[in-house]
């Protein structure tokens, strides 16, 4: 879902759930106007527990930035390419699903 609203939107994906085993993985690598994006996806099916965008706290913010630093050292191109962090929350509001794209979400040192 989150993959198809950002093609309509004019992003190219490049890698889905690229997983580091030493931190953990990015749901989304997209392309966007010459800018790499990482996208972390959220889905929550009930506010019981906050909303999905609340559930990205700062240890996964941490992990998120080291994996995608690790993923531009793998392809060589750490420091070359512009980079932003986005989010997308998909949670469901009287039984329908609302997504939130939350451009620059967070930023992290790369």
């Amino acid at each position: 879902m989150a993959s198809s609203f950002l093609v309509k939107r004019g992003y190219r994906i490049v890698v889905r759930n690229f997983h580091y085993s030493k931190y953990g993985e990015i749901d989304i690598i997209a392309v966007h106007k010459k800018m790499l994006v990482f996208i972390e996806v959220k889905f929550r099916n009930s506010s019981e527990y906050g909303s999905a965008v609340e559930s990205i706290n700062d240890v996964k913010r941490r992990r998120i930035i080291k994996t995608a630093r690790y993923f531009l050292s793998k392809k060589g191109i750490l420091g070359k390419v512009d980079t932003r962090f986005d989010v997308i929350a998909i949670d469901t509001v009287d039984g329908k699903e609302k997504i939130d794209h939350i451009k620059n979400a967070f930023r992290g040192e790369i």
